[in-house]
């Protein structure tokens, strides 16, 4: 199963990732946030504030989080063209 261990945000929305198999990448989320509850997270300062979730997942104190499979899955945003 795939765990996040670690998370920090980058510049926009742009975050780093450390997975427990030692997979590290930087995940654009911008695509995902800004609508519904999510809509808050558009703020720097609340976006910033990313955890790791009990499940291996990430979140924020809205309640808004993304599954540890999902994340594993996106692409890195260092290897894109």
């Amino acid at each position: 199963m795939n765990e996040v261990v670690e998370v920090k945000t980058k510049e926009k929305y742009l975050v780093w990732l450390k997975f427990a198999d030692g997979e590290k990448k930087v995940v654009n989320l911008e695509p995902y946030i800004g609508k519904g509850f999510s809509k808050e997270l558009l703020g720097p300062e609340k976006f910033s504030k990313v955890f790791v979730e009990p499940g291996g997942g990430i979140a924020w104190d809205n309640g808004y989080d993304f599954c540890p499979n999902f994340l594993k899955e996106l692409q890195d945003e260092r290897h894109v063209a």
